[in-house]
């Protein structure tokens, strides 16, 4: 069986991560990680999940469980999340991110410890989002400049970063299929007198309201015709099942840096 460390453990995706690993076949909870100051340090990861007493520690010290675990899954906070990866670097483990709001520096950290071992980074790991970015790159090509595109996205009030990680990955999937550059055309918000939409605007709203596990709409908005692809995902197990398959995948592969379509064969 694979060993698994979830960090962010006492999260809401790590507690669904910390009882899904533990209802697997082909996995086990090695160790569960969360911040030092972090009210759950010490407290039974099972029992924090809501799973049951799984004899597992909620701790703070990673570099602790890397002998004893083969692959951490990280949906914590940036700095964490980098944090965590420079150890498991340096213990040539493999890791899995599904952290969201990372700036372009904290990528580029990622992308060069990803040349030393294998790592998974998407900013959603759900099998149906993933069949999405495939189908909508070849739509955009089809229907070309003659459609406007937009990107709604909604999720619940406690979300801290926007537009979501999924919304700029649709975005640019979008803007690379049209050939665009998404810095140049993408449209954040609309207030005002702005006069008429340019033809090559991509725009990305985004809703914040309750308890929305996440909602994802492509419109392409024609003369005559509107067509809407739309994702909803209507618990966190999406997720976290797709991060359990990525685990999976990745300790089998070369150190390199991967995402959710290599996971499901789809490049």
């Amino acid at each position: 069986m694979i060993k698994v460390v979830v960090a962010g453990a006492a999260g809401r995706m790590g507690c669904r991560l910390v009882a899904l690993v533990r209802d697997s076949t082909a996995l086990t909870l090695a160790g569960a990680i969360e911040g030092s100051s972090h009210h759950a340090i010490g407290d039974d990861a099972g029992e924090t999940s809501g799973s049951g007493r799984a004899g597992v520690a909620i701790t703070s010290d990673l570099a602790a469980l890397m002998d004893r675990g083969e692959v951490v899954i990280d949906f914590s906070a940036p700095e964490a999340t980098l944090e965590h990866f420079r150890i498991v670097a340096q213990h040539r483990r493999a890791m899995v991110i599904g952290t969201t709001g990372l700036n372009p520096s904290q990528l580029e950290e990622i992308k060069g410890l990803a040349r030393q071992v294998p790592c998974v980074l998407s900013p959603n790991m759900s099998v149906g989002v993933n069949l999405i970015y495939k189908v909508i790159g070849e739509m955009a090509k089809t229907l070309g400049d003659d459609y406007d595109i937009e990107v709604i996205e909604a999720h619940h009030r406690l979300k801290k970063d926007a537009p979501s990680g999924t919304a700029l990955k649709i975005a640019e999937v979008l803007a690379r299929a049209v050939n665009r550059d998404l810095d140049q055309v993408g449209v954040y918000s609309r207030k005002g007198l702005i006069g008429e939409r340019k033809k090559q605007e991509i725009g990305i709203q985004t809703i914040r309201a309750g308890d929305i596990v996440g909602d994802h709409t492509i419109l392409f908005g024609g003369m005559g015709e509107r067509i809407e692809v739309t994702h909803r995902a209507s618990s966190r197990d999406t997720f976290a099942r797709g991060a359990l398959r990525a685990a999976r995948w990745v300790v089998r592969q070369p150190p390199g840096l991967y995402d959710m379509m290599d996971v499901l064969g789809l490049k």
